[in-house]
């Protein structure tokens, strides 16, 4: 299913907001290997649990600033008036849960980057040979055996609101799957 415009084809669910569009064009599927990003995409993508992806896309810059540009040193290190701070803040969404678990998974990523040299290595140690995977069906799955592995590896560390349904949110959002579909002029 597709969407043309400006004779370009674009996946169907980027539809007319102007905001999906740049996301699906400029970043959804295109691979990122720089551990500031993928722990952006693991705030924002914990933070959508049981929401649209649009909803957290629209906040994204409240989420920039409330959460230190994403600096993960920086999250590890808030404190409970941190914690107050952001439930008042009406730029992200303000879950309780959700921001405790932000300020958990600084602290875990920062241990797997320890223990693997990066947060990245640690995701592609998932992939069949280290490598993106490229779906060249028009079946855009929910979640994949990766996605299974890493989210069960990763629960057992503790990390909260990264079931495989949201990994594999994040690993789309970060091009370790590409599910643009086959006509796609940004496949």
């Amino acid at each position: 299913m597709s969407n043309q415009t400006d004779n370009l084809t674009r996946c169907s669910w980027a539809g007319t907001d102007e905001l999906y569009i740049k996301y699906h064009d400029e970043e959804w599927g295109k691979e990122v290997h720089d551990d500031h990003t993928l722990f952006e995409f693991l705030i924002l993508e914990s933070a959508q649990a049981g929401l649209s992806w649009i909803t957290i896309l629209r906040r994204r810059e409240g989420y920039r600033k409330a959460f230190a540009n994403f600096d993960v040193e920086k999250v590890a290190a808030f404190t409970d008036e941190d914690v107050e701070r952001l439930m008042q803040d009406t730029g992200i969404i303000r879950n309780r849960l959700k921001i405790l678990a932000a300020i958990n998974n600084a602290k875990l990523f920062i241990g797997i980057q320890k223990e693997f040299g990066s947060f990245d290595k640690y995701l592609y140690s998932f992939m069949p040979n280290g490598k993106p995977i490229v779906n060249h069906s028009h079946k855009i799955p929910a979640t994949s055996p990766e996605s299974d592995a890493i989210s069960k590896d990763m629960k057992k560390r503790g990390f909260k609101f990264f079931g495989s349904t949201i990994c594999y949110a994040h690993m789309q959002a970060t091009g370790m799957v590409n599910d643009h579909i086959p006509d796609c002029s940004f496949k």
